[in-house]
Formats: structure tokens, sequence, C-alpha cells
């Protein structure tokens, strides 16, 4: 595959959703199997009308997706006991939920740049920190850029998540310096 030039922007169109409902079956039933199968062979986010999804295309192929909200209760509320005293006091929290890349896809830049192009959005925001899970299988990954464990693992055994956060300004500084160094 040739380098490409993608394309990252906010998921808007009736196409877009769908893809993002089908890479999230195949990423969260087929892959990790955090939620069941089913005929349809899709899987829509609970909080998906509240979710702003941070999509990357290769055309008009969506190749990944990071998905930001910021109503709680989050997700980690209802899995780790009294939340907050894992967080610095001052923070303004969103959430970083169903990071997804196409398999053809990983192991390239494209993650960096999609969280990079989320932490931006985050911070426009007035966010301060994101709030993730990560699968126990990418934890080195998770800290490489620039997420902090707390917590115990949560999730079914053959679904394991860490508990993370990530100050997003420090992502946005990491992650502009990444792009400067592989540009």
């Amino acid at each position: 595959m040739a380098a490409t030039a993608f394309t990252f922007k906010f998921a808007s169109t009736p196409a877009e959703f769908a893809q993002i409902h089908r890479l999230n079956y195949r990423t969260f039933v087929e892959e990790i199997p955090q939620h069941p199968p089913n005929h349809e062979r899709r899987l829509v986010d609970k909080f998906h009308a509240e979710n702003t999804y941070c999509i990357c295309v290769d055309g008009a192929q969506l190749v990944g997706m990071i998905a930001l909200r910021d109503r709680r209760p989050f997700s980690l509320d209802a899995k780790v006991p009294d939340l907050d005293r894992w967080l610095p006091a001052d923070a303004k929290l969103c959430e970083i939920r169903l990071l997804a890349i196409e398999p053809a896809y990983r192991g390239r830049t494209l993650l960096a740049q999609l969280l990079g192009f989320a932490a931006e959005e985050g911070l426009r925001r007035g966010y301060t920190l994101g709030l993730a899970s990560g699968t126990l299988r990418q934890t080195k990954l998770y800290r490489h850029l620039g997420f902090i464990p707390f917590a115990e693992p949560v999730g079914a055994d053959d679904a394991r998540f860490q508990p993370m956060y990530l100050p997003l300004q420090a992502a946005r500084d990491f992650l502009q310096r990444y792009r400067h160094a592989t540009a």
C-alpha cells in the first residue's frame, strides 16, 4: 500500500455513520469480544447520539476513528468506584471512546495523527483531560502516546481494559513533536 494522504474530519454523513457502526462491530465484537455478535454485523454505540466522532478517511473509506463525549456518567463511572479520586481535582473531563483502526492501516502514523486531531478538538472545547479504557493488549502503546494508567483493569476476562487518562495539552505537544519528527 502506497503512502496515503489521509483526511481527518468529524463524521457527518449517513455513509460515514454506517461505516462507523461496521468498524465498531469488527473491533468490539469480532476482535475484542466486548459485545455479542448480531446478524446485521453492526454495533451502534449506546452513547452514539452524544458522541463526536473524529474520523480518518482514505478517499471515501473510513479507516480509523475516536469518539469524544463530555456527558457524565462516563463509561468508567460504572466500572471504577469513586472515579474522581483518581483524577486531578481541577480537570475538565471528556471521555475518549471507541478507538478503532482498520487492521490494514495499523502500525503507521495514523493512530498518532488521529489522536492528535481528537486532542486538538478536546482542547478547543475546553477539556484538559481525556478519560479512556484501553485494551490490555496495547498498554505499552497507550503509555507511549501519553496515557496514564490508574486503578485496576476492568471488564470481562476476554475483554480486559485499563482505565487511563490523557492530559490533552501534553498529548498535543507530544503529537506535534512526533509529526515534525516523521515529516
